[in-house]
């Protein structure tokens, strides 16, 4: 019998900081109303894919997101990760954007583009982030193999996994952005690497 690890790294819910578009990255920054309904319906959602634990980013919104989805399931208490917290965005950090657009006008437009090359003055750099997402989430798998584990975390970090599991080039921008609450699921077959693998809820249907 093949035994399969099976991890669904998901967004966190809303915040009011993602409303008024401010970068927040190790910002302590709790979920709004709208993310709490949205951490209740991710539960509801993937109350039907078997998990049996959570992980999840040190961060406010991502550890709150993970408790209440934890309690709707009857799992237990999410384990926290520091190397799944959000991207440190250092000066800019906590910045609007609109400010951002003002005093530094070309970083403003590469954030825009989620360009994972951007020199972030007093914060990570790409591959520093790079490294520390992806050991990350090689230590979840390889503390809960064969099982099925819901990971809780954040956009630029989910930009991370997504290029490191399609081989793309750790600077190459993928035009697009992560919903709150949008997920992408992974498996690893013993002996393989992990691999992005469509939802299996979407495949029962």
């Amino acid at each position: 019998m093949t035994t399969v690890t099976r991890l669904c790294v998901t967004r966190h819910g809303e915040t009011d900081w993602n409303n008024s578009g401010i970068l927040q990255g190790w910002t302590d920054v709790p979920l709004n109303d709208q993310g709490r309904e949205q951490s209740h319906a991710l539960a509801q959602a993937l109350g039907g894919a078997g998990f049996q634990q959570l992980c999840s980013s040190p961060l406010g919104r991502s550890l709150e997101t993970a408790e209440i989805v934890a309690a709707d399931l009857g799992l237990p208490p999410p384990k926290v990760y520091d190397g799944l917290k959000e991207r440190h965005f250092g000066d800019v950090q906590g910045m609007p954007k609109a400010e951002l657009l003002l005093t530094h006008p070309g970083l403003h437009q590469e954030i825009l583009r989620r360009n994972p090359a951007c020199d972030f003055a007093g914060g990570e750099t790409m591959d520093a982030f790079a490294d520390r997402v992806m050991e990350a989430l090689e230590l979840i798998a390889e503390d809960y193999p064969g099982s099925q584990t819901l990971v809780i975390t954040h956009g630029w970090v989910m930009d991370v996994i997504t290029r490191q599991l399609r081989g793309l080039p750790r600077a190459a921008i993928l035009n697009m952005k992560r919903r709150n609450g949008e997920s992408l699921w992974l498996e690893r077959l013993p002996g393989a690497d992990l691999s992005e693998v469509p939802s299996p809820l979407q495949q029962g249907r």
